[in-house]
């Protein structure tokens, strides 16, 4: 099992610097496939997560905030370890305090004291890390439900999932078990139940850009691209583009 995790990483990295290597900056690869699956993608959205998005919307105010509040504390958990890989200690406390706080004080991150109390918390990933050492995104490509990306962010996505998240691996990695069950349901139903809060909070601007955009997928795609940008870049208006990005 060692050897196997110390073989994904190594041909991670090696694909990652092959995609620096010939990439410039973020290109179409797979356009065409991509159209198809973001076709899918729209097409799972009006079924299934919008009216589950307008259904959690005419909850009570306080029971989404307080929703809010508790997905996002629990994300906070993946941002310690990319804040010290970065070298930003001043913000890996922070993320570190606030957690703490929430999680405490804010009773299991219902709440959100720490925010009053100056505590910063920039949600980070590996994929962020990965280009504050100057990886470029690579070929960018749209997956199944999961939306849009690049090589470089799917490389993070799937190390931070298997090494770097504290709340994966207490959950989906609990156990070396291959069938799906047990505590995986724990972290596939606070990932839902985000996706579903993100959905539910961005509600005008996704209703906006669909009826404004003359190309969907491309104004998906520079809007994608924008945001992880300034991320990598540690804006603080990230979220300006597309709402509030950092739930």
């Amino acid at each position: 099992m060692r050897f196997k995790k110390i073989y994904f990483l190594v041909c991670s990295m090696l694909l990652m610097l092959a995609v620096n290597a010939n990439a410039a900056s973020e290109k179409e690869c797979f356009e065409k496939a991509s159209r198809g699956v973001f076709k899918f993608n729209q097409g799972f959205d009006k079924l299934l997560l919008k009216p589950a998005a307008k259904m959690y919307n005419k909850l009570p105010e306080p029971v989404r905030k307080g929703t809010g509040n508790f997905t996002s504390n629990v994300a906070t958990l993946l941002s310690v370890p990319n804040h010290l890989l970065q070298g930003e200690m001043r913000l890996a406390g922070h993320a570190t305090g606030s957690f703490l706080i929430n999680t405490t004080v804010g009773v299991l991150g219902l709440g959100n004291p720490a925010a009053a109390l100056g505590f910063e918390n920039q949600k980070e990933d590996l994929g962020q890390t990965l280009g504050t050492y100057g990886f470029k995104g690579g070929c960018y490509f749209v997956l199944p439900i999961l939306g849009p990306t690049t090589v470089r962010d799917t490389v993070g996505m799937v190390v931070d999932q298997s090494y770097l998240d504290p709340f994966a691996k207490i959950t989906w990695h609990e156990r070396e078990i291959k069938s799906f069950s047990g505590n995986k349901f724990d972290y596939v139903g606070i990932k839902a139940v985000s996706a579903v809060d993100f959905r539910g909070t961005n509600m005008t601007n996704f209703d906006s850009l669909e009826k404004n955009s003359i190309d969907i997928y491309a104004a998906t795609k520079s809007l994608y691209l924008q945001n992880r940008n300034k991320k990598i870049n540690n804006s603080a208006k990230s979220e300006d583009d597309w709402g509030n990005l950092d739930k």
